[in-house]
Formats: C-alpha cells, sequence, structure tokens
C-alpha cells in the first residue's frame, strides 16, 4: 500500500512538471520537478549543489515527510533495543538521543549511530554489573568479617577483657585508695567479721589483695568500683598463702566473678612460687571452695603451717594445691578442647551409628545348656549388636529381677554398716582409734603391730561396698583394732581403758554376732 502512494504522488508531481513546462517556458533544468531534485540531491546528481528555489512549498513539506519516516524507521531500532541494553540507566537514554541528534544533522547514517549506542549501552551494562558485583563482594566481605568477630570472639581470653589489680599497702595514695574500698567490700560482704579485724588484716604490709574492678569511669576511686577481691598473707619461704578473706559485691554476684577471682588468684600465686593455698571456711563458703578445688584433707605436711596461720572457730580448714604449669585463665578453653577430644574419640570408637536389621518373626535364640536363672540374659545376648557393644552376661544378669534383688541387699548391707561405725566413732573413748597412728612419732609400732587398722580405715572400706560381705567381718576389724591397743600399751595406760570400754560397746552392738 505505501509503495503505490508513493507511485501516485511521483505520477502527480510528474504531471504537474509537465504542466509547467508549458506554461511558463522554462528551461528543463529549472523546471526539473522537486522529485527529481531530491533524488539528484541523494544520489550526488546535483552538479553545482545549489538549492532549487523554483520548488513549491508543498513539494518541500512531503520530501521532508519521506525522509523523517525514514528516520523514524531507523530510531525505533535504537528504541526497541533488549532489556539487557536498557539497564545502563538514564544516562545511557540520553547517550543514545544524542547519538540519534547526530546522525541526523551530522550526515551520518542511522544504522552507524545505532551502533555506537549500542557499544555506550553495552559498556554502560558492563559498569552496572561491575557495581552489582562490587556490591555483593562488599556484601561476602562484611559477612566474612562478622564470621571472623565471631570466631575471634569464641576463641578470645574471656580474662583479656577484665580490669584487675594486685595491690598491698606500699604507701602509695592509690594503693591506698583501693585498700579503702577494699575494706568497705569485706565489711559489706562479712557482717560477722569485726570491722577493725578487717581494716588491720587489709593494711597490713605483709598481707595483698588482688581485686577485680569495674570499668565504669563513674564510679573510679570509689567503694563501687571494686567487683570483688581475695586478702591473702603469703609465705614464700613455705610456699604457701593464707586466704584470708574473700568476697564479691552483692550487685555482682552469680556472674561468673568468683571463680574468675579464684583462678587470677592462682595464677598470680604459681608466678611467684605458691605451692597451696590454704584458708578456714565458714559452712557458707564450703561449697564455694569445693568448686574452687579446695579439699577438707590437707596434704601439706603439718610442719609447714603449723604455728604461722590463725585458727578460726566454727571453720572448716581447706586447701588447694596449686599446680605450677596450668594456666588458671585458660582453663575455659582447656576444658572446651579436652571435652571435644573426648567426644572425638567416642565418635571414632563408638558403634552407636550402627544399624541392624529387625529380627524375624521366627527368631529363636539357642538355650540349649542355660540355667532358667539365666535365660533372659541369654535372649539378650543372643540379639544382634549386644555383644558388639560390650554388654556381658554379669551385666545382664545385674539388670535382671534377680540382679535387682542382689543390689538392694548389698545396698541394704553398706546402709547398716555406715551406721554401725559412725556410731562407734561418735564415742567419746574412740577418740585415740580415729585415726592412723603416726608411725614418724611411734617408731617401733609397725615391729609390734603387723595389721594396723583404725576407725577412718574402717569406714573406707565400708563405703566401698565390697570389703564387707556381712557384720561378722565388720566386727572382726573392730575387734582387731581393740587388741592392736592393748597389745601395743601398758595395760594402765588411758588407751587400754579407751579399748576396753569400746570392747564393752561393741559387745553390745554386735551381740547377735558376738554370741557365735
Amino acid at each position: 500500500m505505501e509503495r503505490s502512494e508513493e507511485n501516485t504522488k511521483k505520477r502527480k508531481l510528474e504531471e504537474e512538471a509537465e504542466g509547467g513546462d508549458n506554461n511558463n517556458g522554462d528551461t528543463a533544468t529549472s523546471s526539473e520537478s522537486p522529485l527529481k531534485k531530491q533524488q539528484r540531491a541523494d544520489t550526488g546528481g546535483a552538479g553545482n549543489g545549489e538549492k532549487d528555489k523554483s520548488a513549491s512549498p508543498k513539494t518541500i513539506v512531503e520530501a521532508g515527510k519521506e525522509e523523517a519516516d525514514n528516520d523514524s524507521s531507523s530510531g525505533s531500532e535504537v528504541q526497541e533495543e533488549p532489556e539487557e541494553k536498557q539497564k545502563g540507566g538514564d544516562d545511557a537514554k540520553s547517550t543514545t538521543v544524542d547519538n540519534a541528534a547526530k546522525g541526523e544533522s551530522g550526515g551520518k547514517g542511522p544504522s552507524s549511530s545505532g551502533n555506537k549506542t549500542d557499544e555506550i549501552a553495552k559498556e554502560n551494562k558492563m559498569d552496572v554489573d561491575n557495581q552489582g558485583t562490587n556490591n555483593r563482594s562488599g556484601k561476602k566481605t562484611k559477612e566474612s568479617s562478622s564470621n571472623k568477630s565471631k570466631k575471634e570472639d569464641e576463641t578470645e581470653n574471656p580474662y583479656d577483657k577484665l580490669r584487675w589489680i594486685v595491690v598491698k599497702n606500699d604507701g602509695n595514695p592509690a594503693s591506698l585508695i583501693k585498700l579503702v574500698a577494699l575494706k568497705s567490700l569485706f565489711s559489706k560482704q562479712l557482717p560477722k567479721m569485726p570491722r577493725a579485724y578487717i581494716a588491720r588484716l587489709v593494711f597490713d604490709r605483709r598481707h595483698t589483695a588482688i581485686a577485680i574492678l569495674n570499668d565504669d569511669p563513674a564510679v573510679k576511686d570509689t567503694d563501687e568500683e571494686v567487683i570483688g577481691s581475695i586478702c591473702y598473707r603469703a609465705f614464700p619461704e613455705m610456699r604457701f598463702a593464707e586466704i584470708a578473706f574473700c568476697a564479691v559485691n552483692a550487685a555482682h554476684q552469680v556472674k561468673g566473678y568468683g571463680t574468675k577471682l579464684m583462678n587470677l588468684l592462682k595464677q598470680e600465686g604459681a608466678r611467684t612460687g605458691i605451692e597451696y593455698f590454704i584458708t578456714y571456711a565458714d559452712n557458707y563458703a564450703i561449697g564455694y571452695f569445693k568448686k574452687q578445688g579446695f579439699t577438707k584433707s590437707i596434704s601439706m605436711p603439718k610442719g609447714r603451717y603449723q604455728g604461722l596461720i590463725k585458727d578460726y572457730d566454727g571453720g572448716t580448714m581447706m586447701e588447694c594445691y596449686v599446680h605450677p604449669s596450668i594456666d588458671f585463665t585458660s582453663l575455659p578453653a582447656i576444658l572446651k578442647t579436652q571435652r571435644k577430644f573426648i567426644l572425638d574419640r567416642i565418635r571414632v570408637k563408638a558403634k552407636s551409628t550402627t544399624v541392624y536389621e529387625p529380627l524375624p518373626q521366627d527368631f529363636e535364640p539357642h538355650l540349649e545348656g542355660v540355667s532358667r536363672a539365666n535365660e533372659a540374659a541369654a535372649r539378650a545376648m543372643a540379639i544382634p549388636g549386644i555383644l558388639e557393644a560390650g554388654w556381658t552376661m554379669a551385666d545382664l544378669l545385674a539388670t535382671t529381677g534377680q540382679g535387682k534383688d542382689v543390689d538392694r541387699a548389698k545396698t541394704a548391707l553398706k546402709s547398716e554398716l555406715l551406721a554401725i561405725v559412725r556410731k562407734v566413732e561418735e564415742q567419746q573413748y574412740s577418740w585415740p582409734f580415729r585415726e592412723p597412728v603416726d608411725t614418724s612419732e611411734v617408731k617401733d609400732y609397725l615391729e609390734v603391730i603387723k595389721e594396723p587398722i583404725d576407725l577412718s580405715t574402717i569406714e573406707k572400706r565400708t563405703r566401698m561396698g565390697d570389703h564387707y560381705k556381712s557384720k561378722q567381718m565388720l566386727y572382726a576389724d573392730l575387734m582387731l583394732m581393740v587388741n592392736n591397743c592393748k597389745l601395743y600399751n601398758e595395760p594402765s595406760s588411758t588407751y587400754v581403758q579407751c579399748a576396753n570400754s569400746l570392747e564393752k560397746y561393741l559387745g553390745s552392738v554386735f551381740r547377735d554376732v558376738s554370741s557365735r
């Protein structure tokens, strides 16, 4: 349709041109139609390149319309670019419009402007993609940095964040200010302790204190600055130290500061050559000291501390051995590593992941030669995986009814024997028999007594649960203890008198046994 319309227009223009030649009588050059002039200009046919002034306005408009149609058709290719090329943004669009305008005014064809526009759009797209890649890589960098910070937090030692000091009365005003705060802390947290006594020990030049301080600058050099403290006196020549006071501010209790404080003290003690810490704990502090590794059984020789430490009424003496090669401030990390190692070893050796096929419906274990009492245990042992898991017949028998009855009988006998031993220990005349004879003081004791025994040894044997099979065996050990005393000591001695009284008491307790 478009071609037929163009042909019709051409014919009309030629007819008008021919009519103009007949009427005006102009030369062929001057009477050339605007269409032919336009065609000749497009093909370079106009030799002088001058514009034809005789062309009518209507013809010029129509010719311009054709050029506009051609331009618009070529411009649509740029506008209908794929969406990927349009991602360059507003800058890419404005560049495309400018290039199209240059193509119209500068004589460059639409195809050249379109190619350049494609290149610019591709460059802009690459810039956008690179920017997006940078953003994504930046996000990954942030994520990796956050993961790194988490790992650092996990491996970071919590003691590195603590602010703590070791202070003593060295005459320095700053030290005295801290000691005043420590005195206030001990006075508040230990109300039963006389304040004058606390002040005397805290400011004693032979005593040292270790304290955890608050980081808040608002409480600096005040009583609230101290979170917790331990005051102790070291005896370097004997390689031990006595803990006098230990307290944590009430506002900071149950936050782990007590454990951190004790670990810092042990670390400081190991650094200064302290081998033992010893203290008298009241009934409320025994649990705390047990958690920190203290024990009631004193292993340090008496000669090292006797006459040096202060004795307290109503207190329990406890000690803690300080191993010189342990870093007490790294205990959480050490325990975590040990736990991980043990669990890894268990996973390697354990067979808990092994899955066995279900037992068939017609499963019948071989029970030939098995007694009725052991039949249930034998059936269990025949199940695949029981033997591989480490079970034995003895273990299975202990879980059956018969085994439970045996355990109940053992438990009942153990409880009965322990009650008897405690009653013997409570008697006034049992004091010579409560602890073993000190052979360092009584040199010839082992030469006379071949089987030494005492109440503490008997109690340990009773608690084991397997040593005494009956009351008669316990009675035999108690009588051996009495006879040893009579054999070594003079008949008129106090020890023999106590032995005679104890023998009468045992006769009343073990009446049914002694009569046999």
